[in-house]
């Protein structure tokens, strides 16, 4: 491996770049569009990464209670720990390679509004008027963080963690200083443990990292299961001493050991600027190496799959009632609502993403140049306008072919169809049946899309007619002779 690592230059990796993909996972999908208490698709929650207590009933819908990664490292022999002496004169060993595991979740925070009656007692509501202003009745979420003490890559740990409960109240008064309510936030105690292994395979280091809940309790609903639950829990490593292999694109003399690397609900990633080695994430979301947040994205939205510029625009249309319900469902469901509203024009211009090349050359960090500011090439149209198929006279769709096993296919060949690339039920049906080929085409990375009908299809005529085609990839399909379709007439059952 050639990338530079920040374990060798003294630098680590900066924690707060990690932390704000980790930030993106840890809320993605805490709340929805329209944000809104009311919304029905915000009733029934949470989002990935939770685990759930080991003694949930099983009408209680609790998760799993544990998840395991396992990573590959690359360490020098003295840095695991070799206790050799070394000869006289000659330069003083490597320090033993170290690990800092931190274990970051959201804990549930129920919010409960009670008002204030005239004997001075208190009794839930699902809604509160202070004012004019709703305050209503919530499940929050806080967010905690557990850090491990630096230790030795390969020393095993095993340590229970209790994150405690608690319970504060939050006094609601009226403009006239009377007071008509308050807020009871409460905090389930929470039991978790965190458990590290490490084996030497050759000059690799399999370095295991497995969190359960350990929550003693019963949760006989759901409600009670998700309180007593970590919520999207995920793992930030560091090695000093040491460097993490890619899984995803692993050298060749470490393909072996990552193939045999196993993940359960959680899957670690290089994380860090391109080209550091030294930081994993281990998240409930599969991401590529080194993941970053677009620098177009001006905040969270809680779902980070590059749709910024519709939901702000979605979001921009509520109306006033619906923006307060907002507010006042969740202080973070606010804070979206007020950045939106306050975007410019050129904010929003923002929104709309740059180019990116996906078939630049790959670095071995797993990332190509960056083209992010680069123009697309040029495509002289010669005057027509771009979606017209005559601007490209190099494209023939009727008459192009393809090259399959030696025989070059194109419209009015005949095919056997294989699926192989989707899970597609509607492909599977297609499997071994003999198609005829309607076009061949070429879209813009590259790639080529065959277009056929179904030989003993009643509706063939139709689908030429008006269009309808479906499309498998050359490597899907078997070339056969002419005469295969009246062959295929033939001995097709009645």
């Amino acid at each position: 491996m050639t990338a530079v690592d920040a374990s060798e230059t003294g630098a680590p990796t900066d924690l707060a770049q990690v932390r704000t993909i980790a930030d993106a996972v840890l809320y993605e999908g805490y709340l929805l569009y329209p944000y809104r208490a009311s919304s029905h698709k915000n009733q029934s929650r949470w989002q990935f990464g939770v685990l759930g207590p080991p003694g949930a009933a099983p009408g209680s819908f609790g998760e799993e209670p544990g998840m395991a990664m396992q990573c590959l490292l690359t360490a020098p022999g003295a840095a695991l720990g070799a206790t050799s002496e070394a000869a006289p004169g000659a330069a003083p060993e490597a320090a033993p390679a170290t690990v800092a595991v931190r274990l970051r979740f959201l804990r549930l925070q129920v919010r409960e509004v009670q008002r204030r009656d005239g004997d001075g007692s208190h009794h839930p509501v699902a809604e509160l008027s202070v004012d004019g202003t709703s305050v209503l009745s919530w499940d929050e979420a806080v967010e905690h963080e557990i850090a491990l003490p630096v230790r030795p890559l390969t020393r095993p740990t095993d340590e229970l963690h209790t994150v405690v409960g608690g319970e504060d109240i939050e006094t609601l008064t009226d403009a006239r200083g009377e007071r008509v309510g308050r807020i009871v936030r409460r905090r389930e105690e929470l039991t978790l443990r965190i458990r590290t292994t490490a084996e030497v395979d050759g000059g690799l280091v399999r370095l295991s990292v497995a969190v359960d809940n350990e929550h003693p309790g019963t949760a006989a609903d759901k409600h009670a299961a998700i309180r007593a639950s970590l919520i999207g829990a995920h793992l930030i490593v560091q090695a000093r001493g040491a460097r993490f292999v890619s899984l995803l694109d692993p050298p060749a003399e470490a393909a072996s050991a990552a193939a045999g690397c196993r993940q359960r609900r959680c899957w670690p990633v290089l994380a860090g600027p391109a080209g550091a080695t030294d930081t994993v994430l281990g998240a409930p979301i599969i991401l590529y190496d080194h993941p970053e947040v677009a620098e177009q994205s001006p905040g969270a939205l809680f779902d980070s799959t590059e749709i910024d510029e519709i939901l702000t625009l979605r979001i921009m249309t509520m109306t006033e009632q619906e923006k307060a319900e907002a507010r006042a469902t969740d202080l973070r469901a606010g804070e979206i609502i007020d950045r939106c509203d306050a975007m410019s024009a050129a904010d929003l211009r923002q929104l709309h993403g740059l180019l990116r090349d996906p078939h630049a050359p790959r670095t071995v960090s797993g990332h190509g140049p960056d083209v992010r500011d680069a123009e697309p090439a040029d495509f002289d149209t010669g005057g027509l306008p771009w979606w017209d198929p005559a601007a490209d006279a190099a494209v023939h769709p009727a008459g192009d072919t393809v090259v399959i096993d030696g025989v070059a296919v194109g419209k009015g060949s005949l095919v056997r169809v294989h699926p192989s690339r989707r899970a597609d039920a509607q492909d599977i049906f297609f499997a071994g049946r003999t198609a005829r080929v309607t076009a061949v085409l070429s879209d813009v990375d590259g790639g080529t899309h065959v277009a056929l009908v179904l030989v003993d299809d009643p509706a063939a005529d139709l689908h030429d007619w008006y269009g309808r085609y479906f499309y498998f990839a050359p490597d899907e399909l078997e070339p056969l002779p002419a005469d295969s379709a009246t062959h295929h007439r033939e001995e097709s059952p009645s």
